[in-house]
């Protein structure tokens, strides 16, 4: 075995397990605290296109349209665009078509699909883990020079950290494909900043792969839609792989809705608000003796560390509540949570319940 830089470490056939999702947790009857998903009613605009594929289906999709709108709202040419059955089916297919690389690198606590899917396709994986201390903040110098496959999420699941875009551009690097999971960046900013630390619209990266999700704020998880943004040339290794019509007709007419300017205007409101309601929950967490928020949140979940965690979860599951256990993340243990954000009603009663389990 190579010699490991500080912070790195080899993946061992060990915990945690990186198959355990939130949805496993969010039983029915529970308040979901635990599926970063946001939860409303579709707007007219998206509900009635996805409707109208319905009486169609006979047809095999045809990617063009919605390709054609991805790559306009991110500045691209539709070569530059492969939409994808979900963000996960992105891993997948990273995972499969770059077979080659010598030293892929992942960088955690992250969500754990893209070492997941590393593994399932045979490669050994690094980890670079990143020190609860400082935040979880990105080192780059922690990422090994000679890693020719880096995959960092931003802002990151689960610790809600987003980091600067010019830290995270300083990974990339000819020779190196570098994967950012920006699954959650439209819930990032607000209705004037927009996304602030996105590389959707950098070109000039050497093998830089942005893997965008429309199913968290538009509440599409069972739809399954996502795309990656990259190098045609990296893109066509990938598409290689896809299996034929891998995304449906109704997914891709969610994606050709979710590009246009009013999708994009209610985007930046929706993360406004989100703003607002992610502000309240650190608060009112922030009066808890012994609960210690994880770093600066700037999505839709804090990761949260406090006494007797696997205690406290149980406990809230018995007073309906599911929240994520956080012992799943490389990097992460039995003391930490990720709750999900949701409104200011929901927050205060969680934490009403909350104080009490933590005061029994």
């Amino acid at each position: 075995m190579r010699d490991q830089p500080w912070g790195v470490s080899p993946f061992v056939d060990a915990e945690p397990d990186l198959a355990h999702h939130g949805d496993a947790e969010a039983s029915a009857g529970l308040v979901d605290l635990a599926v970063n998903v946001r939860r409303a009613p579709l707007p007219t605009w998206l509900a009635a296109p996805i409707a109208a594929t319905l009486t169609d289906l006979a047809r095999y999709p045809d990617v063009a349209p919605a390709r054609a709108a991805v790559a306009a709202r991110h500045r691209r040419h539709p070569d530059e665009v492969l939409l994808t059955a979900g963000a996960a089916e992105g891993f997948v297919l990273i995972a499969q078509a770059l077979r080659g690389v010598r030293r892929p690198v992942v960088v955690h606590p992250q969500f754990t699909e893209p070492e997941a899917a590393l593994r399932a396709a045979g490669h050994t994986v690094e980890r670079v883990l990143l020190d609860q201390a400082d935040g979880f903040r990105l080192d780059e110098s922690l990422v090994p020079a000679d890693a020719d496959l880096v995959m960092i999420g931003n802002p990151t699941n689960p610790t809600s950290v987003l980091h600067p875009a010019r830290t995270i551009a300083a990974l990339a690097r000819p020779g190196r494909v570098l994967v950012v999971d920006e699954a959650f960046a439209d819930t990032t900013g607000g209705a004037d900043t927009g996304e602030p630390e996105s590389l959707a619209e950098r070109r000039d990266l050497p093998g830089l792969l942005v893997l965008r999700s429309l199913t968290k704020t538009w509440g599409l998880a069972g739809l399954r839609i996502g795309y990656l943004l990259g190098d045609a040339t990296l893109l066509s290794r990938l598409a290689a792989v896809q299996p034929l019509w891998a995304v449906s007709t109704p997914a891709l007419a969610a994606a050709e809705a979710c590009a246009t300017p009013v999708a994009v205007q209610a985007e930046r409101a929706i993360a406004a608000e989100l703003a607002a309601d992610r502000d309240h929950l650190v608060a009112r967490l922030s009066d808890l003796p012994g609960v210690r928020v994880a770093g600066r949140p700037a999505s839709a979940f804090v990761l949260l560390r406090l006494p007797d965690a696997t205690r406290v979860r149980a406990a809230l599951r018995d007073r309906g509540w599911a929240v994520r256990r956080g012992d799943t993340f490389p990097g992460l243990g039995p003391d930490w949570l990720r709750v999900a954000v949701r409104d200011q009603d929901t927050t205060d009663a969680f934490i009403a319940v909350l104080r009490e389990i933590m005061e029994a």
